[in-house]
């Protein structure tokens, strides 16, 4: 019932990600979301997330941000990280996921999405054919509706964890 919003991986931030397992895999192009995924909502880039897109850059890496913020917001984020971004996104929505691959020049089977939400971020890369990642949130402040909808999340997840303890590994 609730395996359409299922991550294809969860784990607990995008820093513990092996981009290098991941691209010896085939993947070529990340596509990020930004506020709790890389930085605190709101945060410019921090110096952890700044040596993320130079370690990723450095593998051989094409990245592209995808966010549902307006482009002030986006641009000062990627001030100090200098890779493509996509602004009012409005993921779910699957058109600038395409729109992303497509900057990158890569395509549906060597893309990742990495996200922190279930019901824009993962639902969006699912409907556009993306693999995903989804990580838990760096900082537990959040706007409201975004308060709200995590904790429709937490029966997805729930359902997520029991499904994966069943051996449907996904």
């Amino acid at each position: 019932m609730f395996d359409m919003f299922f991550p294809d991986r969860y784990v607990a931030s995008t820093y513990v990600i092996d981009f290098e397992q991941l691209y010896e895999e085939g993947y070529r192009g990340l596509i990020f979301d930004i506020d709790n995924t890389l930085v605190p909502h709101g945060a410019p880039a921090d110096k952890r997330a700044t040596a993320l897109f130079d370690r990723l850059k450095s593998i051989g890496f094409r990245c592209c941000l995808i966010s549902n913020n307006q482009e002030p917001r986006v641009k000062m984020f990627n001030q100090d990280i200098g890779v493509d971004y996509v602004y009012n996104a409005h993921k779910p929505s699957t058109k600038n996921y395409v729109k992303a691959m497509e900057i990158m020049g890569t395509d549906k089977e060597n893309s990742l999405f990495i996200g922190d939400q279930l019901f824009t971020d993962v639902w969006g890369a699912k409907r556009a054919g993306i693999r995903n990642i989804l990580v838990k949130p760096i900082h537990p402040k959040e706007e409201i509706q975004i308060v709200l909808k995590r904790y429709l999340e937490r029966v997805v997840l729930h359902f997520y964890k029991k499904n994966l303890k069943k051996g449907n590994r996904r």
